[in-house]
């Protein structure tokens, strides 16, 4: 290869043969999107929750004997729940995923310049390869890596892969240009073509070397020319996507406390069932005499009947509610948050947030508006303000549109701020009359036009701006320390000067004013980290951007507290504050230089860490992961994809790129910090909301059991049918599902700490709750049961009293589920209880449906119609029993706390 050859290349673009030698090269210029999960997978994964495999075992077994007995009724209700939990998650899940896919799709075939054969052309960006040279002018989107070639005042925002709005982009580094050259028309050079090979000469203070651009990056000033040497997935946002899309196998908290609870049923019912069966043989073969003989199949039978009471514990130990109302909770939450305008994709994610011990947050578009605003304006005097409007207006290369800005965000800010002020700048500018004009470059810092009569605008950095001033030593000293407090609270700050002549002069201006402009923080921000800061979550700030406005943000929203200057002396306040910021700050590249275990140290204490790059915020996710933490990530940018995918919880804003959506597990559509906060609320009620349900329904089968064993043991059988058992079993434990799941968030959760992710979902309040109120319910049936058969003629229970049983069985239950609404709080079940909408409808269908089938059951119920003076009986016994008894302990913890 010539190295006119190599010129002619880099200047002239590639011809055709070249272009398809490239693409059979390296690849078309598209992201591969990742591969979407079949529906048979999606739905089969619903199966892994270990209670559901609990329930399968039981369902078989169940099976089994049901072909023995001839009675597939309990077999038949299991195998249904299953199905109705499983579909359900199925179905909210798919109906999220279809949501998502309108909201993340992706354009291809946008066009883009590229000059080929000499000749300047539009192309799809799908068609850009390897070797094109690219245009690029102030609006367009960077279609693939490439390395400069040309450059004239360029200026990209690169927010959406490092969080920084404006990078300068310049030759300054770019060694490889005809290295790069040859190797696109057919020598393979691989380490010129990977932009992380240049890394090592970047710029200290820069994410990405000046001479490389990147797909996805906007222009926003200036022009440039670039050679491609990456597309595709071989791009650096191809390489972040790939990352983000990994299988990581976190597992949930919710899923990891599912995981103990079915091992201890598991563990538990297996024990009871062993110690039944063999204290049921033994007492069999020392009482009775077929023991002795030589009858074969009677003793087999025996065997059978103990084995099929063994399983049938171990089948009640099992809440078959249980996945049906974890299912429920995390779908109707999914429908509620999507109202707060939060996107849930995976179910378990509102839960999981709930959870959350840590949110590492980006900054640009998540903490602040990414809209660049003039936050403060200092002119000389008021006299110079007409002249400050003509410099804003005329020495500037950026423009409005409607309400959306083209160019330097920047000038941009100074324009809007002009319109704020009631100015016309469009008629100011045309009134102007520009005659020359010198662009904003890296080299100068600073920007001049020259208009008809003679007058020349300066604007640019101010150290630069104002050396061409004549001021006033007074003056010059009161500019510099108001330009000192800008720079001191992260603010980019601006100078304007104006002076006569025909060119370029740049000596003896007039001082016009500095402005200060910032990014500004939402408004809701503040609020929202106070609240997370309150419920014992920790708020960290990753950011591509500069040091000073990183700790200046977190300062801002109120993770970054100053000492009191007041209170100590001025040395040692520098000295603290100095130790502060190495012991809360660190840079990206000072974080990937740091071994595994200074940054395991490192990591909890951290509160900012600027100019991150992706792989930096990876890692700090996945070392507070290993510290127990549970972590969520914020981010709009593809830049936080990786550790987006990589949290327990990833957060993507709906204004941001897609390729962070695909990583996210929650996308919120209204770009607010404080849905997050919502999201931490809703997640934790819901966790309160699957411990409620699961008391309610292990205090049933407690009780239950208890009856199973005592009645065998004394030689009394629990007097419910299969019908009547699966009506308690099956149907009202659907039923609280819903009127557990359906209760509505309550603030006074994000009074707690976050719970510990090793924690059991039973927690000792809960046991001994369960344990109390199944003995309770034990010992009322129990007696009424001995009662039943010694009150009954022959010692035989009558379908009358059974009914009786049966209704009472249901009313303590009934009564129950407004002990569980209160669980884990002194309130009384009656606070709030006409918002609660569900549980009424719930409990109303219940009495409704435990009247019917008493009234009208008949033989399938084995049921008898009770009298109103029965029904009051029953209903208000049981009421005091497990109502007031309960209403009774809650005003105790009340008065307690009240001393």
């Amino acid at each position: 290869m010539t190295e006119q050859t190599s010129h002619d290349v880099s200047t002239h673009g590639l011809t055709d043969e070249q272009v398809s030698a490239s693409r059979r090269e390296h690849g078309d210029n598209v992201l591969t999107p990742p591969k979407p999960i079949s529906f048979y997978r999606l739905y089969l994964d619903k199966y892994r929750d270990p209670i559901i495999q609990i329930l399968l075992v039981a369902a078989l077994v169940s099976l089994v004997l049901a072909f023995v007995e001839n009675d597939f009724v309990e077999t038949i209700g299991i195998f249904a729940a299953i199905f109705i939990a499983t579909t359900v998650g199925f179905y909210f899940e798919m109906d999220a995923a279809k949501k998502f896919r309108v909201l993340t799709l992706i354009n291809e075939d946008q066009p883009v310049k590229v000059r080929r054969d000499g000749q300047v052309t539009q192309i799809p960006r799908r068609d850009v390869v390897v070797g094109d040279i690219m245009l690029m002018e102030v609006g367009d989107e960077i279609p693939a890596d490439g390395f400069l070639t040309e450059a004239v005042n360029l200026q990209v925002d690169e927010s959406s892969l490092t969080g920084e709005q404006i990078a300068t982009k310049s030759l300054r580094g770019n060694t490889h240009t005809n290295i790069v050259a040859e190797s696109l028309v057919g020598a393979p050079s691989h380490q010129s073509l990977s932009t992380s090979a240049t890394l090592s000469d970047s710029d200290k203070h820069a994410a990405y070397p000046p001479h490389v651009v990147l797909r996805s990056s906007m222009v926003m000033n200036g022009r440039g020319e670039a050679v491609v040497t990456q597309v595709g997935d071989h791009t650096e946002i191809g390489r972040v996507a790939i990352s983000a899309t990994e299988q990581t196998r976190t597992k949930t908290p919710l899923s990891m406390q599912l995981d103990k609870l079915a091992k201890l049923i598991s563990k538990v019912g297996t024990v009871v069932a062993i110690v039944t069966f063999v204290v049921f043989m033994v007492h069999d073969i020392l009482t009775n005499t077929i023991w002795q003989g030589t009858d074969y199949l009677g003793m087999a039978h025996i065997v059978i009947n103990y084995f099929m009471v063994a399983v049938t514990l171990i089948v009640m130990a099992v809440p078959e509610g249980l996945p049906m109302a974890v299912t429920l909770a995390l779908a109707l939450n999914m429908r509620r948050m999507l109202k707060s305008n939060n996107l849930v994709r995976k179910l378990h994610a509102s839960e999981t947030m709930g959870a959350v011990t840590v949110i590492c947050t980006d900054k640009t578009g998540t903490l602040t508006q990414n809209r660049m605003m003039v936050k403060a304006c200092m002119a000389a005097d008021p006299s110079v303000m007409d002249s400050v409007f003509k410099g804003v207006a005329a020495n500037t290369t950026a423009h409005l549109d409607g309400r959306k800005g083209v160019g330097n965000p920047t000038e941009v800010a100074l324009l809007r701020w002009m319109q704020a002020q009631g100015q016309d700048y469009q008629s100011i500018r045309e009134a102007a009359h520009v005659t020359k004009q010198l662009p904003f470059s890296t080299e100068n810092k600073y920007m001049i036009t020259v208009t008809d009569d003679r007058q020349i605008y300066v604007k640019g950095a101010p150290e630069i701006v104002l050396a061409m001033c004549d001021m006033g030593a007074s003056e010059r000293a009161d500019v510099a320390e108001k330009l000192a407090s800008y720079q001191r609270a992260g603010m980019r700050v601006i100078a304007l000067a104006c002076g006569q002549g025909a060119d370029f002069a740049t000596a003896g201006l007039r001082y016009q004013a500095i402005f200060a402009i910032e990014d500004p923080i939402r408004s809701d921000v503040p609020q929202a980290v106070e609240e997370c800061l309150k419920a014992g979550i920790e708020v960290k700030v990753v950011t591509g951007d500069n040091s000073a406005t990183a700790i200046e943000i977190a300062r801002q929203i109120g993770i970054w507290n100053d000492h009191n200057r007041n209170a100590e002396d001025r040395h040692i306040h520098e000295l603290k504050k100095q130790n502060e910021e190495d012991r809360w700050h660190i840079t990206g590249e000072a974080f990937a230089a740091l071994s595994d275990d200074e940054a395991y140290e490192l990591a909890p204490k951290l509160r900012v860490m600027s100019r991150a790059r992706p792989a930096d915020k990876q890692r700090l996710v996945q070392l507070l992961q290993r510290r127990g933490e549970v972590v969520a990530v914020t981010g709009d940018g593809t830049n936080d994809a990786p550790a987006l995918n990589y949290a327990h919880v990833g957060l993507s804003l709906g204004s941001g790129t897609s390729v962070a959506k695909q990583a996210s597990d929650i996308t919120l559509l209204d770009d607010s910090f404080r849905s997050i906060a919502s999201a931490v609320m809703w997640g934790r009620s819901l966790y309160k909301n699957i411990q409620r349900f699961l008391f309610f329904q292990l205090v049933i089968n407690f009780s239950a059991l208890m009856l199973v064993l005592a009645g065998s043991f004394v030689g009394t059988e629990v007097p419910l049918t299969v019908t009547q058992i699966l009506w308690i079993n099956l149907i009202m434990d659907t039923f609280a599902a819903m009127a557990l799941a359906s209760l509505p968030p309550s603030h006074e959760v994000m009074h707690d700490k976050p719970r510990q992710q090793n924690e059991f979902i039973i927690t000792k309040a809960m046991r001994n709750a369960i344990l109390w109120c199944g003995m309770l319910f034990f010992a009322v049936m129990f007696t009424f049961l001995l009662w039943c058969e010694r009150h009954g003629p022959g010692s035989v229970i009558d379908v009358h009293e059974l009914t009786l049983f049966f209704t009472t069985f249901v009313m303590l239950q009934f009564w129950n589920l407004f002990n569980a609404k209160c669980l884990g709080s002194h309130y009384s079940a009656f606070r709030y209880l006409m918002r609660d909408r569900g549980l009424l409808l719930v409990l109303f269908f219940i009495l409704v449906g435990q009247w019917a089938i008493v009234t009208f059951g008949g033989r399938m119920f084995r049921t008898l119609p009770l009298s109103a003076e029965e029904w009051m009986a029953i209903v208000g016994i049981t009421c005091v029993a497990v109502l007031g008894s309960g209403e009774l302990i809650r005003a105790v913890g009340r008065w307690r706390m009240a001393r």
